[in-house]
């Protein structure tokens, strides 16, 4: 990214001023950077470094003279968008799901498959935020003893829904306890102090929603791995921006608790928290607002007599890692 002309597409949501605010805080330095967005949310202005920018209505022709355009703007914008940024010059980093499972689009994580990114065709695809979450602490151990089955279970923040969705957590709790009726908007669910399964279609074949089959298929593409056996459960819990995810892996050997903390000690991108004595783990407060992924309860599944199997929890700030921050680490990259 360093001396670039950079546009980021949707830059009014939550991940767009994450974009901003990864690129500021990194140090970044750049040519230009442009905000895009609707036609509503033109004229909108955001402070960067010392001044303010002023949001420009997304058109085919906004990418004359860009050179990378990172994309959070949702799927449908980035099908019509992203192949008019990439003729005009500019390589998209997407955030959306649009090219996640198109064979010839990078899905990567750089601490996974950093290498992936030189095989674009002009767009690269950022994960989805739980199988980011996911996989950042897994892919250490999967180096050294290959991950043969992961059954996942996540604990998914508002802020995956967008800003819309956390203000309707904030709004919905503070009328929770004030005792007035809080109708939902954004989801068809109560959202305070409640959870419920991620409001995403269920495909009525398989029993799976579409957030549980991105995690499955982006995990295989990810590892490179089709034999690798997937199951996931994703549900929405009132925390406003950092997932966690409970996981239980089984290796081709065994593995021990201690293998496995001696792996994440050194992993980028990881931190471990892991304290037994004082039952200190993974916490969502912990996660927000840094861009590490959490991990700890570190143990093995007991119900595994072969000790092939381990039990693990993290947590990472879907804002950051699991979206803006993994993004712009493509985008230096390139």
């Amino acid at each position: 990214m360093k001396n670039k002309h950079v546009a980021i597409v949707g830059a009014t949501g939550a991940v767009g001023r994450e974009f901003i605010g990864c690129i500021e805080s990194r140090g970044i330095p750049l040519k230009s950077l442009k905000l895009l967005a609707s036609a509503k949310s033109a004229g909108k202005s955001y402070p960067f470094r010392g001044s303010n920018l002023t949001v420009e209505e997304l058109k085919e022709d906004s990418f004359n003279g860009i050179d990378i355009a990172l994309f959070s703007a949702g799927g449908s914008i980035s099908k019509v968008f992203a192949p008019a940024a990439v003729k005009a010059g500019a390589v998209v980093v997407d955030n959306s799901s649009a090219f996640r499972t198109d064979p010839t689009v990078p899905l990567v994580v750089p601490e996974i498959n950093a290498r992936r990114i030189k095989e674009h065709k002009g767009i690269i695809a950022n994960p989805n935020c739980a199988a980011i979450t996911t996989l950042v602490p897994l892919w250490p151990v999967h180096q050294v003893n290959r991950v043969k089955r992961l059954i996942v279970s996540t604990y998914q923040a508002a802020s995956g829904g967008g800003a819309a969705l956390m203000e309707e957590l904030e709004l919905s709790t503070r009328a929770f306890l004030d005792g007035k009726d809080y109708p939902p908007k954004v989801v068809k669910y109560p959202y305070a102090f409640n959870l419920f399964s991620h409001n995403t279609a269920i495909d009525m074949a398989t029993g799976y929603n579409d957030e549980e089959t991105k995690v499955i298929r982006e995990a295989k593409k990810i590892f490179e791995d089709d034999a690798m056996a997937v199951s996931a459960t994703c549900i929405r819990v009132p925390v406003l921006r950092a997932h966690s995810v409970s996981m239980t892996f089984e290796c081709e050997k065994p593995i021990s608790p201690e293998e496995v903390r001696a792996l994440l000690e050194k992993a980028p991108g990881v931190k471990l928290v892991d304290d037994w004595a004082n039952n200190y783990f993974p916490m969502p407060k912990d996660a927000s607002g840094q861009g590490d992924v959490l991990a700890g309860r570190i143990r093995r599944d007991l119900s595994d007599a072969s000790g092939k199997s381990i039990s693990m929890f993290v947590a990472a700030d879907q804002l950051l890692k699991g979206a803006a921050l993994n993004a712009v680490q493509i985008a230096e990259l390139l």
